[in-house]
């Protein structure tokens, strides 16, 4: 997998418009928000058939919260139901997180080049 061309897919397609709360605490490629901006994610995710492995909240202050990870939910990681009830639980705890995750993009968009 080329993991540069995931990167710039989801960037393009996913992230575009949104704020990255990652001011270089943690590794560049790695995409934190907000839970506004991350319940954008997720429609956008949905609507092109992408999915999630896992998904890992911190806390304002940078410290690791939790992470909830596909496949105690489900056998898919673009099963759409997975994603949001585990964000529909980690809203419910009441802490004020950041979120991150570990995205999946399909082979077949990455074997073409894109132009990004």
């Amino acid at each position: 997998m080329n993991q540069s061309l995931k990167n710039k897919i989801l960037e393009k397609q996913i992230f575009e418009g949104l704020t990255n709360l990652n001011t270089g605490w943690d590794a560049p490629t790695i995409a934190y928000f907000s839970e506004t901006d991350f319940k954008t994610v997720l429609e956008r995710i949905e609507k092109m058939n992408f999915g999630i492995y896992g998904i890992e909240p911190w806390t304002e202050d940078n410290h690791y919260f939790d992470v909830k990870l596909f496949d105690d939910y489900s056998n898919k990681p673009n099963d759409p139901l997975w994603y949001n009830k585990a964000f529909s639980e980690f809203r419910k705890t009441g802490e004020e997180l950041k979120y991150s995750a570990s995205y999946y993009v399909p082979e077949e968009l990455l074997i073409f080049d894109l132009n990004f």
